[in-house]
């Protein structure tokens, strides 16, 4: 019987002692995805590398992340490559051309985990991978997105990716989601058609060169259902996001 009562003795203390050596499991606090069908290929391969380079971050307790600096530059160097982003309402190839789906897939993951948003930025036109109002535009060096983590334990990061959809995780010690998000439309802006003479081309002959798209004015909230603001329900932002003009060539009358 002593024998016995030593042997149990020496499994509760084991016990004890895995439970203060090993890490709580972890929960999913909340989650995202985003589509990469219809992107190009060097627009996966810079969204999938800048998740890769988020795989795993932890943001400590009140401590703050930033995109910009944990990614870090978008250079051939760091093995991103130049790929279509919109610029100006048209599309022009340049370096990271795809990062900001992996900041708005984040972004949105964020919102649900019930991340304090420090800062976050808008496209200047309605990407289609996520809802109006719950994009987060990057550009280096000065657009950025921060979160900052107002847990009393650590959260990390958890990047899931594939050829067809780029994803994230926000993991801690509580189940998610902590919070939902409501987009609510406000008003419809429509877009204009634009012609611009081109020599090039036949006198009246007309070469489309952006199709356009709508605009849209937005109000975004977010209602918390668990942890420290559960029942709460905060204005996250108001977004207006203009028309995107239809851009026709038309050959100029000969002289």
């Amino acid at each position: 019987m002593r024998i016995f009562r030593i042997l149990l003795a020496l499994v509760l203390v084991a016990g004890l002692a895995a439970a203060v050596i090993l890490p709580p499991r972890d929960h999913v606090l909340g989650s995202f995805s985003t589509s990469l069908s219809g992107r190009t290929r060097g627009q996966r391969e810079n969204a999938q590398r800048a998740a890769h380079a988020l795989d795993g971050v932890v943001i400590q307790p009140g401590g703050v992340f930033s995109f910009n600096h944990t990614v870090g530059s978008w250079t051939a160097g760091r093995g991103f490559v130049r790929a279509p982003v919109s610029y100006d309402g048209e599309l022009i190839v340049d370096w990271g051309g795809g990062v900001c789906q992996t900041s708005s897939t984040l972004y949105n993951a964020a919102l649900l985990a019930g991340l304090d948003i420090v800062e976050r930025n808008r496209h200047a036109w309605v990407p289609g991978y996520v809802p109006p109002g719950r994009d987060a535009a990057v550009a280096q060096f000065d657009v950025d997105l921060r979160l900052r983590n107002p847990y009393p334990w650590p959260v990390r990061l958890r990047a899931t990716t594939s050829n067809d959809s780029l994803g994230f995780e926000v993991l801690g010690r509580d189940d998610g989601p902590m919070a939902s998000v409501q987009v609510e439309p406000q008003s419809a802006i429509h877009p204009a058609e634009v012609l611009r003479a081109d020599d090039r081309l036949p006198s009246g002959q007309r070469r489309l060169l952006t199709h356009g798209r709508p605009g849209i004015r937005v109000a975004v909230y977010r209602s918390f259902v668990r942890g420290p603001h559960s029942g709460q329900r905060e204005l996250l932002s108001r977004d207006a996001y203009p028309a995107m003009n239809r851009v026709v060539s038309i050959g100029s009358p000969s002289p």
